[in-house]
Protein backbone atom coordinates (compact mmCIF):
# COMPACT_ATOMS: atom_id res chain seq x y z
CA UNK A 1 0.00 0.00 0.00
CA UNK A 2 1.04 3.66 -0.61
CA UNK A 3 1.81 6.03 1.13
CA UNK A 4 -1.02 8.53 2.14
CA UNK A 5 -1.58 11.69 -0.01
CA UNK A 6 -0.04 14.07 1.79
CA UNK A 7 -3.36 16.30 1.60
CA UNK A 8 -4.81 13.73 3.65
CA UNK A 9 -1.87 14.14 6.43
CA UNK A 10 -0.95 16.77 8.86
CA UNK A 11 2.09 15.77 11.25
CA UNK A 12 3.27 16.75 14.77
CA UNK A 13 5.92 14.77 16.79
CA UNK A 14 5.90 15.14 20.71
CA UNK A 15 9.56 13.59 22.26
CA UNK A 16 7.50 12.08 25.79
CA UNK A 17 10.85 9.99 27.45
CA UNK A 18 14.56 10.48 26.61
CA UNK A 19 17.93 10.85 28.76
CA UNK A 20 17.90 14.67 27.89
CA UNK A 21 14.12 15.20 29.17
CA UNK A 22 15.48 13.13 32.50
CA UNK A 23 14.87 9.27 31.38
CA UNK A 24 16.19 6.23 29.44
CA UNK A 25 14.50 5.84 26.65
CA UNK A 26 13.48 6.60 23.17
CA UNK A 27 9.36 7.18 22.90
CA UNK A 28 7.66 9.13 20.91
CA UNK A 29 4.37 9.96 19.83
CA UNK A 30 3.48 10.78 15.74
CA UNK A 31 0.00 12.43 15.46
CA UNK A 32 -1.32 12.76 11.80
CA UNK A 33 -5.01 13.60 10.85
CA UNK A 34 -6.09 10.06 11.23
CA UNK A 35 -3.64 8.11 13.17
CA UNK A 36 -1.91 8.37 16.09
CA UNK A 37 1.44 6.39 16.59
CA UNK A 38 3.14 5.78 19.70
CA UNK A 39 7.13 4.16 19.31
CA UNK A 40 8.81 2.66 22.14
CA UNK A 41 6.84 2.65 25.10
CA UNK A 42 8.94 2.36 27.59
CA UNK A 43 10.95 4.07 30.38
CA UNK A 44 13.80 3.83 32.65
CA UNK A 45 16.04 5.31 35.14
CA UNK A 46 19.62 3.68 35.06
CA UNK A 47 19.27 1.17 38.27
CA UNK A 48 23.13 2.42 38.99
CA UNK A 49 25.39 5.39 38.00
CA UNK A 50 28.29 7.48 39.90
CA UNK A 51 27.73 4.62 42.28
CA UNK A 52 24.67 5.99 43.32
CA UNK A 53 20.76 5.07 42.62
CA UNK A 54 18.29 7.16 40.91
CA UNK A 55 17.41 10.49 42.92
CA UNK A 56 14.05 11.04 44.25
CA UNK A 57 14.16 14.52 41.89
CA UNK A 58 14.87 12.06 38.91
CA UNK A 59 12.37 9.34 40.19
CA UNK A 60 9.67 12.20 40.07
CA UNK A 61 10.55 13.28 36.64
CA UNK A 62 10.36 9.17 35.42
CA UNK A 63 6.56 9.40 37.12
CA UNK A 64 5.23 12.08 35.43
CA UNK A 65 6.72 10.85 31.86
CA UNK A 66 5.17 7.55 32.57
CA UNK A 67 1.67 8.77 32.95
CA UNK A 68 1.96 11.09 29.70
CA UNK A 69 3.40 7.52 28.35
CA UNK A 70 -0.51 5.94 29.51
CA UNK A 71 -2.30 8.93 28.27
CA UNK A 72 -0.72 8.82 24.66
CA UNK A 73 -0.91 4.95 24.50
CA UNK A 74 -4.72 5.66 25.10
CA UNK A 75 -4.97 7.52 22.42
CA UNK A 76 -2.86 5.88 20.05
CA UNK A 77 -4.19 3.75 16.78
CA UNK A 78 -0.69 1.98 16.52
CA UNK A 79 2.22 0.98 19.10
CA UNK A 80 5.88 0.56 17.73
CA UNK A 81 8.30 -1.61 19.40
CA UNK A 82 11.88 -1.32 18.23
CA UNK A 83 13.09 -3.78 20.02
CA UNK A 84 12.34 -5.38 23.43
CA UNK A 85 14.35 -3.96 26.01
CA UNK A 86 13.55 -2.36 29.22
CA UNK A 87 13.87 1.56 28.80
CA UNK A 88 11.50 0.82 25.62
CA UNK A 89 8.51 -1.48 26.32
CA UNK A 90 6.18 -2.31 29.23
CA UNK A 91 7.56 -4.88 31.27
CA UNK A 92 5.97 -8.10 33.12
CA UNK A 93 8.93 -7.59 35.70
CA UNK A 94 9.30 -3.86 35.61
CA UNK A 95 11.31 -2.12 38.58
CA UNK A 96 10.14 0.86 40.52
CA UNK A 97 11.09 2.98 37.66
CA UNK A 98 9.97 1.55 34.80
CA UNK A 99 6.53 1.17 33.10
CA UNK A 100 4.45 -2.16 34.26
CA UNK A 101 3.12 -4.03 31.07
CA UNK A 102 -0.07 -4.34 33.76
CA UNK A 103 -0.57 -0.96 33.62
CA UNK A 104 -0.33 -0.71 30.20
CA UNK A 105 -2.37 -3.73 29.24
CA UNK A 106 -5.57 -1.79 28.41
CA UNK A 107 -3.84 1.23 26.83
CA UNK A 108 -2.50 -2.10 24.50
CA UNK A 109 -5.68 -3.68 23.70
CA UNK A 110 -7.14 -2.73 20.41
CA UNK A 111 -4.06 -1.47 18.88
CA UNK A 112 -2.09 -1.97 15.74
CA UNK A 113 0.93 -3.24 17.99
CA UNK A 114 4.09 -3.52 15.15
CA UNK A 115 7.34 -5.30 16.78
CA UNK A 116 10.58 -7.14 15.42
CA UNK A 117 10.49 -10.88 14.14
CA UNK A 118 10.44 -12.81 17.18
CA UNK A 119 12.18 -15.80 15.41
CA UNK A 120 15.31 -12.99 15.85
CA UNK A 121 15.31 -12.07 19.21
CA UNK A 122 17.40 -13.49 22.06
CA UNK A 123 15.65 -15.86 24.27
CA UNK A 124 15.21 -13.10 27.14
CA UNK A 125 13.68 -10.84 24.15
CA UNK A 126 11.50 -13.56 22.87
CA UNK A 127 10.32 -13.95 26.47
CA UNK A 128 9.13 -10.75 26.63
CA UNK A 129 7.28 -11.17 23.37
CA UNK A 130 5.73 -13.92 24.47
CA UNK A 131 4.56 -12.36 27.76
CA UNK A 132 3.15 -9.49 25.88
CA UNK A 133 1.05 -12.17 23.85
CA UNK A 134 -0.24 -14.03 26.44
CA UNK A 135 -1.92 -11.04 27.94
CA UNK A 136 -4.49 -10.76 25.28
CA UNK A 137 -4.06 -6.83 24.98
CA UNK A 138 -3.06 -7.10 21.36
CA UNK A 139 -1.83 -8.82 17.94
CA UNK A 140 2.01 -8.31 17.27
CA UNK A 141 2.38 -7.77 13.79
CA UNK A 142 6.00 -8.45 12.47
CA UNK A 143 7.02 -5.10 10.79
CA UNK A 144 10.80 -6.46 9.75
CA UNK A 145 10.59 -4.88 6.06
CA UNK A 146 6.88 -3.83 6.04
CA UNK A 147 5.04 -1.34 4.29
CA UNK A 148 1.38 -0.44 5.37
CA UNK A 149 -0.08 3.43 4.89
CA UNK A 150 2.59 6.41 5.78
CA UNK A 151 4.51 3.69 7.80
CA UNK A 152 7.92 1.93 6.53
CA UNK A 153 9.97 -0.48 8.35
CA UNK A 154 13.16 -1.48 8.17
CA UNK A 155 14.68 -4.82 8.32
CA UNK A 156 16.56 -5.85 11.57
CA UNK A 157 19.72 -3.23 12.26
CA UNK A 158 22.21 -3.80 14.88
CA UNK A 159 22.11 -1.94 18.39
CA UNK A 160 25.01 -0.99 18.50
CA UNK A 161 28.02 -2.00 16.48
CA UNK A 162 27.68 -5.27 13.96
CA UNK A 163 29.15 -7.35 17.15
CA UNK A 164 26.87 -6.24 19.67
CA UNK A 165 25.49 -9.26 22.09
CA UNK A 166 22.43 -6.70 22.77
CA UNK A 167 20.60 -7.90 19.78
CA UNK A 168 19.18 -6.04 16.74
CA UNK A 169 16.35 -3.05 16.56
CA UNK A 170 14.16 -1.93 13.89
CA UNK A 171 14.03 1.70 12.40
CA UNK A 172 10.71 3.49 11.37
CA UNK A 173 9.96 5.43 9.01
CA UNK A 174 6.40 7.79 8.44
CA UNK A 175 5.70 9.59 5.45
CA UNK A 176 3.66 12.59 6.08
CA UNK A 177 3.50 14.24 2.65
CA UNK A 178 6.14 17.56 3.16
CA UNK A 179 7.38 16.21 6.53
CA UNK A 180 9.28 12.52 6.58
CA UNK A 181 10.21 11.25 10.12
CA UNK A 182 12.67 8.38 11.12
CA UNK A 183 12.73 7.14 14.78
CA UNK A 184 15.97 5.43 14.71
CA UNK A 185 16.37 3.89 18.18
CA UNK A 186 19.68 2.69 19.94
CA UNK A 187 21.15 2.28 16.32
CA UNK A 188 24.19 4.48 18.11
CA UNK A 189 25.81 5.87 14.40
CA UNK A 190 28.03 2.71 14.86
CA UNK A 191 26.84 0.91 12.02
CA UNK A 192 27.39 2.56 8.10
CA UNK A 193 24.29 0.51 7.21
CA UNK A 194 22.01 2.21 8.91
CA UNK A 195 23.02 5.64 7.98
CA UNK A 196 22.57 4.14 5.03
CA UNK A 197 19.40 3.14 5.37
CA UNK A 198 18.08 6.48 6.99
CA UNK A 199 19.11 8.67 4.31
CA UNK A 200 18.17 6.64 1.51
CA UNK A 201 14.64 6.92 3.22
CA UNK A 202 15.15 10.90 2.62
CA UNK A 203 13.70 12.11 5.88
CA UNK A 204 12.93 15.73 6.85
CA UNK A 205 13.55 15.17 10.57
CA UNK A 206 14.71 11.86 12.38
CA UNK A 207 15.33 11.02 16.09
CA UNK A 208 17.96 8.53 16.67
CA UNK A 209 19.93 7.63 19.34
CA UNK A 210 23.42 8.56 19.51
CA UNK A 211 27.16 6.40 20.81
CA UNK A 212 27.44 5.70 24.10
CA UNK A 213 30.24 7.54 25.11
CA UNK A 214 29.72 6.88 28.82
CA UNK A 215 30.61 3.57 28.38
CA UNK A 216 34.46 3.10 28.98
CA UNK A 217 34.60 -0.46 26.35
CA UNK A 218 33.61 1.74 24.02
CA UNK A 219 36.67 2.21 21.41
CA UNK A 220 38.45 5.11 20.21
CA UNK A 221 37.32 3.50 16.68
CA UNK A 222 34.13 3.20 17.33
CA UNK A 223 33.66 6.90 18.98
CA UNK A 224 35.49 8.12 15.50
CA UNK A 225 33.36 6.12 13.11
CA UNK A 226 30.01 7.32 15.33
CA UNK A 227 31.29 10.83 14.75
CA UNK A 228 31.94 10.41 11.27
CA UNK A 229 28.20 8.62 10.71
CA UNK A 230 26.85 11.43 12.62
CA UNK A 231 28.01 14.20 10.72
CA UNK A 232 27.38 12.80 7.28
CA UNK A 233 23.62 12.26 8.32
CA UNK A 234 23.69 15.35 9.87
CA UNK A 235 24.91 16.51 6.32
CA UNK A 236 21.52 14.83 4.51
CA UNK A 237 18.92 15.65 7.20
CA UNK A 238 17.41 19.35 7.71
CA UNK A 239 16.50 18.44 11.35
CA UNK A 240 18.37 15.79 13.00
CA UNK A 241 17.64 15.09 17.04
CA UNK A 242 20.25 12.86 18.61
CA UNK A 243 19.31 11.46 22.08
CA UNK A 244 19.37 8.43 24.38
CA UNK A 245 22.50 6.98 25.14
CA UNK A 246 24.73 10.17 24.14
CA UNK A 247 23.30 12.10 26.76
CA UNK A 248 23.88 9.93 29.74
CA UNK A 249 27.11 11.57 30.22
CA UNK A 250 28.30 15.36 30.25
CA UNK A 251 30.99 14.36 27.46
CA UNK A 252 28.12 13.63 25.59
CA UNK A 253 26.32 16.67 25.67
CA UNK A 254 29.82 18.47 24.79
CA UNK A 255 29.56 15.85 21.64
CA UNK A 256 26.37 17.02 20.70
CA UNK A 257 26.87 20.73 20.39
CA UNK A 258 30.23 20.45 18.39
CA UNK A 259 28.39 18.28 16.45
CA UNK A 260 25.86 21.01 15.74
CA UNK A 261 28.62 23.56 15.13
CA UNK A 262 29.87 21.74 12.35
CA UNK A 263 27.02 20.65 10.97
CA UNK A 264 25.22 22.35 7.94
CA UNK A 265 21.72 21.86 9.55
CA UNK A 266 19.88 21.52 12.80
CA UNK A 267 21.45 19.31 15.00
CA UNK A 268 19.78 18.83 18.41
CA UNK A 269 18.37 16.61 21.45
CA UNK A 270 15.06 16.28 22.50
CA UNK A 271 14.50 18.62 25.05
CA UNK A 272 15.51 21.30 23.15
CA UNK A 273 13.11 20.17 20.39
CA UNK A 274 10.02 20.33 22.56
CA UNK A 275 11.10 23.30 24.18
CA UNK A 276 11.80 22.21 27.53
CA UNK A 277 14.55 22.91 29.91
CA UNK A 278 17.86 20.52 29.49
CA UNK A 279 17.17 17.19 32.56
CA UNK A 280 20.48 15.31 32.04
CA UNK A 281 19.74 13.76 35.01
CA UNK A 282 21.78 10.65 34.59
CA UNK A 283 24.66 12.94 33.94
CA UNK A 284 23.80 15.22 36.72
CA UNK A 285 23.35 12.75 39.41
CA UNK A 286 25.99 13.40 41.04
CA UNK A 287 25.06 17.16 41.83
CA UNK A 288 21.27 16.39 42.31
CA UNK A 289 22.72 14.63 45.29
CA UNK A 290 24.99 16.98 46.69
CA UNK A 291 22.21 19.88 46.35
CA UNK A 292 19.30 17.60 47.52
CA UNK A 293 20.92 14.95 50.20
CA UNK A 294 18.89 11.79 50.05
CA UNK A 295 17.78 9.63 53.18
CA UNK A 296 19.41 6.12 52.87
CA UNK A 297 16.23 4.27 53.20
CA UNK A 298 14.99 6.08 50.42
CA UNK A 299 14.89 3.69 47.52
CA UNK A 300 14.03 1.22 50.31
CA UNK A 301 10.14 2.57 51.17
CA UNK A 302 9.63 3.88 47.85
CA UNK A 303 9.81 0.56 46.14
CA UNK A 304 7.79 -0.72 49.45
CA UNK A 305 5.60 2.39 48.89
CA UNK A 306 5.99 3.74 51.89
CA UNK A 307 7.22 7.14 51.39
CA UNK A 308 6.86 9.34 47.75
CA UNK A 309 8.80 11.95 46.03
CA UNK A 310 7.32 14.88 48.56
CA UNK A 311 9.87 17.27 48.86
CA UNK A 312 12.04 16.49 45.78
CA UNK A 313 9.93 18.10 42.39
CA UNK A 314 11.80 20.93 42.16
CA UNK A 315 15.74 21.31 41.33
CA UNK A 316 17.07 23.97 40.53
CA UNK A 317 14.25 25.81 39.08
CA UNK A 318 13.08 22.75 37.21
CA UNK A 319 9.79 21.43 38.00
CA UNK A 320 9.92 17.32 37.62
CA UNK A 321 5.92 17.44 36.62
CA UNK A 322 6.68 19.77 33.63
CA UNK A 323 6.81 17.32 30.90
Amino acid sequence: MNATKSEDVAFQLQILGAESLGVRGLCCMVTLRHQRILIDPGIALGYLRHGLHPHPFQVAVGAAIRRSILAALRESTDVVLSHFHGDHVPLADANPYQLPLELATAGLRGRRLWAPDPHGLAAPMRARYETMLDTGCATIQVANGRQQGVLRFSEAMPHGDQDSHLGSVIMTRIDAGDTVFVHASDIQLLEAAAIDQILAWSPTLVLAGGPPLYLAQLSDDARRNAWQNALRLSQGVPTLILDHHLLRSTEGIRWLEALAAESPNRVTCAADYMHLPRRMLEAWRPQLYRDLPVPEDWHREYASGKTDTSGFETWRNIDAFRV
